[in-house]
């Protein structure tokens, strides 16, 4: 039983759900890992996640909740990748040393990514990822985090202030 608007509940078949929304899963987490490979597996593992979700809530609003567990699930991976780059995918790799002249910036931007996520909580990355990426409004990222208004600039000043450190080390 379809109810309109994003929302679905335990009668929609999985495969449904896959389907409505699979595109969309995949399309955020190539956004953020730009790796197809990676993408696809973060994609699978966002619906095992959502099956769970699904499974104690019951009634759910299916594309936001995907949404935020796909760009969960997505920078998790690239913390993970932060910790252990020797385990990167051999072709993606060739292709970045072929392509010498941006392999360093893109190193650099990497690694200042990894280090400012590592100084903030997942759910303040994800807030800043949201703010600032997807374009979201504070009022959707406080609804989407059950969080108020002033919460969530809250931890997105901090975010900045962590931001600013970063930068004068650097």
């Amino acid at each position: 039983m379809k109810m309109g608007s994003g929302m679905t509940d335990l009668n929609d078949s999985f495969d449904d759900t896959y389907e409505k929304y699979g595109p969309m899963v995949l399309r955020r987490c190539q956004k953020l890992l730009r790796s197809e490979a990676l993408a696809v597996e973060a994609m699978q593992d966002t619906f095992v996640q959502f099956l769970t979700y699904r499974g104690d809530r019951g009634e759910v609003a299916a594309s936001s909740l995907l949404y935020r567990i796909a760009t969960n699930l997505c920078l998790n991976m690239i913390r993970a990748e932060a910790r252990r780059p020797a385990d990167r995918v051999l072709p993606e790799v060739l292709v970045e040393i072929a392509d010498h002249e941006e392999l360093e910036s893109k190193i650099v931007a990497r690694n200042f990514i990894s280090k400012l996520f590592s100084m903030s909580s997942e759910s303040t990355a994800w807030m800043a990822v949201a703010f600032h990426h997807d374009g979201m409004t504070l009022e959707e990222i406080a609804k989407e985090a059950r969080l108020s208004v002033s919460g969530v600039r809250k931890r997105l000043r901090k975010f900045g202030s962590d931001l600013k450190k970063l930068e004068e080390e650097i």
